[in-house]
């Protein structure tokens, strides 16, 4: 299995520190909103490269965190005028059924940035120990130009990081030793969570967190540091800076990194009025359709969102879950229980090597749901009412098997009858009405799950099936 490496600029065989075991960390959202369609393209496409490595036989340690002390939350709770924790919270729950709608395995531990305030501080000192960090009027920066090998990850080199700063003039960056050192502890402001610390009361930077957190639930040295190719510099620059210099070994073997989501060709943002949330999306499309199309392209390739995209998506998932479906519906039918004469034990072999063959290349993950709809199309081809159910068994079996490494969920639950839909519409309408809200939004979530999308209008409660 290779894997491309930012850190080399090339494709390596993966060899793990620790042999059938992996040490994965993947960078987390930032909890004061909706998860966007960006945050779910990492989310994506390395939990299905967790899925391949253990269906390659390796336990796979998967870490995952929740940034959940940041300036967009603290921004997010003064305006709402409760506190950075609800906050941070609710979105975290609301980011886990997101997840859950898109079949993302629940990682080994999801850490969060608050809870782990006494690693960070016990990292900090050992760098300001070994010379690596200093204290200003309460802040302490970490000294790049110490770390000789700052920009190795991103091929940056210190003098034109230098030069691209000698113009910034930003408050408190006079206290810099080095325009380029960066923040590992800084002081509070009024109205912001704070922890206690023998340089000020204040709260951590972001990169340190990353460091602390690998470092507790993985170790000193991991095999997989993975996250957006926007983390590369300065994130993951500083993550290694700050955890090679504390714990003076390597700190991540390989560097993943998955490309820029576009929609419509144009770079999400607020301004061009074209964010869009996974929650946004599930209201149109169910999420499995939104996994397969972020795996229709190579994690490192641009991918760009658009309906027609989407659409086609949609059709390209019910090709799979129809043949799935129809498998079924021969099972039911089938008379020979053994293969019989004509019939190939061995039919789904070339396919399974082809697809393996895909993902052992870097994920690819386009490739690998080419070789899935080549044998969905021999199934199809050769799948009928004579078919033994043995070679039935073995079509699902196979399909199946493949899609779960992806993630996909192709067989089908039983479809809810619009005389049940109608009379939870009823019970939700009551709720309201008894202000009984909880009720009423789990209503609302359990027809969303089965594919049902509530509209309240002036005229009442419409619905259509996604």
């Amino acid at each position: 299995m290779k894997i491309y490496n930012t850190l080399t600029r090339r494709k390596e065989e993966f060899v793990p520190i620790e042999e059938g075991k992996v040490r994965m960390y993947v960078c987390g959202p930032t909890v004061y909103n909706y998860i966007h369609i960006g945050n779910a393209r990492p989310m994506i496409v390395f939990d299905t490269a967790r899925r391949y490595m253990e269906y390659k036989g390796y336990k796979v340690n998967y870490v995952s965190n929740f940034t959940d002390v940041d300036d967009k939350i603290i921004k997010k709770a003064n305006e709402e005028g409760v506190t950075s924790e609800e906050i941070s919270n609710r979105y975290i729950e609301e980011c886990k059924k997101d997840m859950d709608g898109m079949n993302i395995k629940p990682a080994t531990y999801n850490p969060l940035a608050t809870k782990e305030i006494d690693g960070m501080l016990d990292m900090i000192k050992v760098l300001i120990e070994k010379g690596y960090a200093y204290e200003k009027n309460g802040t302490v920066y970490y000294r790049t130009a110490k770390f000789k090998d700052y920009g190795k990850l991103s091929k940056k080199n210190m003098d034109e990081l230098q030069a691209g700063h000698r113009s910034i003039l930003v408050t408190g960056d006079d206290e810099k030793e080095d325009p380029m050192d960066f923040v590992l502890w800084k002081p509070k402001k009024e109205g912001e969570p704070f922890w206690p610390s023998d340089y000020s009361d204040g709260r951590p930077g972001w990169h340190i967190e990353c460091s602390v957190m690998a470092k507790k639930y993985l170790g000193d040295e991991i095999d997989i540091h993975a996250g957006g190719e926007d983390l590369i510099f300065p994130h993951h620059e500083n993550e290694i800076a700050q955890s090679e210099a504390a714990n003076g070994v390597q700190f991540s073997k390989y560097w993943m990194h998955n490309a820029f989501l576009n929609i419509d060709n144009h770079k999400m943002s607020k301004s061009l009025g074209n964010f869009k949330t996974v929650r946004e999306i599930s209201e149109k499309y169910d999420l499995q359709v939104l996994r397969f199309f972020m795996l229709s392209a190579h994690y490192r390739s641009p991918l760009n969102f658009s309906a027609d995209l989407m659409e086609s998506s949609k059709a390209g998932l019910a090709r799979i879950i129809t043949a799935v479906d129809n498998l079924n519906h021969l099972l039911e039918n089938a008379k020979e229980d053994e293969f019989k004469a004509g019939e190939d034990a061995d039919f789904a072999k070339a396919y399974v090597a082809k697809f393996e063959e895909a993902m052992d290349d870097d994920f690819n993950t386009a490739d690998a749901i080419s070789a899935v709809f080549e044998l969905v199309k021999y199934v199809n081809s050769n799948a009928n009412e004579n078919s033994s159910k043995a070679f039935l068994n073995a079509a699902k079996e196979e399909i199946t098997k493949l899609c779960d490494i992806l993630g996909i969920i192709v067989t089908k639950e039983a479809e809810i009858l619009d005389e049940e839909i109608d009379n939870l519409i009823k019970e939700r309408q009551q709720a309201r009405k008894d202000k009984n809200f909880a009720r009423a939004d789990e209503i609302r979530d359990l027809l969303a799950d089965k594919g049902i999308i509530l509209e309240d209008t002036r005229e009442g409660v419409k619905w259509h099936r996604k």
